[in-house]
């Protein structure tokens, strides 16, 4: 676990060595938790590429892994629910924007949770 500015960057979530959360500084997503962390605000570009690695990965619902560690971004996320083709799918987003962004087809119906 690192903490910057009181506020936890990364969590390791595996069992085995990884590489020091150090050597994932220059990647997008150590970046962007730090840029938050510091209290500045997410361009648009940023917030649709949160809301794809999100609702893309398969091991957590509101992080990003890389590397064995565990990107948190539940303090920026807001949970939705889509109606789309007759059924309603749970999604986490930054904002309605991004996740229209993400979503493919005609969307009958977003409702915030």
């Amino acid at each position: 676990m690192e903490i910057m500015n009181n506020k936890v960057t990364a969590v390791k979530f595996v069992q085995w060595d990884v590489n020091p959360l150090q050597s994932l500084s220059s990647s997008k997503v150590y970046l962007l938790r730090a840029k938050l962390n510091s209290g500045k605000k997410m361009t648009r570009e940023e917030k649709n590429w949160l809301c794809e690695k999100v609702n893309s990965n398969t091991y957590f619902r509101t992080a990003v892994p890389l590397g064995g560690w565990r990107f948190d971004f539940l303090d920026v996320l807001k949970k939705y629910i889509v109606n789309q083709y007759g059924h309603w799918s749970e999604y986490f987003a930054p904002d309605k924007t991004s996740l229209r962004a993400y979503l493919y087809g005609r969307i009958n119906q977003i409702v915030e949770v």
